[in-house]
């Protein structure tokens, strides 16, 4: 497990456990609303479970301050990995906890038969644990193609994005999910 100090105040970092599971929809809901199901990213989500050994949260003071998850896609014919959400609570912000999760995160995915893990955000962010803008990857539905991003674990990704499974058959709502 990791530990990072920022300024005089430190976090750890560990794996997260079932019953943080309320936690961190509360960072979710801080960092990204309810409108954050809407988007495509989501979609690729619906249905299908996190790859819970990679996902992470950042602990002070027996408080969750941050979270990550990472969920399995497709990229062309390889297999990926979708960054996200990365939420941090708003006054932890900027004191360095996003970045640190992430890269245990990708440290940790390394170690997997992913080839690579990509997201849709903000470069200049996701620049710090070693993202770039992809040009030969798509998603599905409406996405800002500036904001596809990518890091090669073993394979440069390229192609259109999918789901990688479907392990719930139905949907938050109860709808079936389309495959």
């Amino acid at each position: 497990m990791g530990n990072a100090n920022t300024m005089a105040e430190s976090f750890a970092i560990r794996p997260e456990r079932p019953d943080d599971a309320s936690a961190v929809a509360a960072l979710d809901d801080d960092g990204f609303g309810p409108g954050r199901f809407a988007k495509t990213a989501y979609r690729l989500r619906e249905g299908v479970a996190p790859e819970m050994a990679l996902c992470l949260v950042a602990e002070r003071e027996g408080k969750l301050v941050g979270s990550v998850r990472f969920w399995p896609i497709r990229v062309g014919d390889g297999q990926a990995l979708l960054l996200g959400p990365l939420a941090v609570l708003a006054a932890e912000r900027n004191h360095g906890i996003g970045v640190a999760l992430m890269r245990e995160g990708i440290a940790r995915a390394s170690a997997t038969e992913y080839a690579a893990v990509v997201l849709v955000g903000d470069e200049s962010y996701y620049a710090r644990a070693g993202f770039k803008r992809l040009r030969g990857v798509s998603f599905p539905g409406p996405v800002d193609r500036a904001r596809i991003l990518g890091l090669t674990l073993t394979a440069e990704p390229a192609g259109d994005v999918r789901r990688a499974r479907i392990d719930h058959a139905v949907c938050a709502d109860g709808a079936p999910l389309g495959r």
